[in-house]
């Protein structure tokens, strides 16, 4: 049986919320190991005049625990 633990990531990037949920998963694979899979829970952005500056997202990342 495998134990499998969740965490809740918050991630931004100036390209895509593709972009900003691989930034998410590069970073918390530097500490957390075992990564299994992503959800996608929001996705959001920020808007400056009528131009799209950044997309965020929060994710949960969920990885298995040894």
């Amino acid at each position: 049986m495998a134990v499998m633990k969740v965490i809740e990531v918050l991630a931004n990037s100036e390209k895509s919320w593709e972009d900003a949920t691989k930034k998410a998963v590069k970073q918390a694979a530097k500490s957390v190991k075992n990564i299994k899979s992503v959800f996608v829970q929001s996705q959001s952005a920020v808007v400056n005049g009528d131009d799209v500056t950044e997309f965020r997202v929060n994710l949960k990342i969920t990885f298995e625990v040894n």
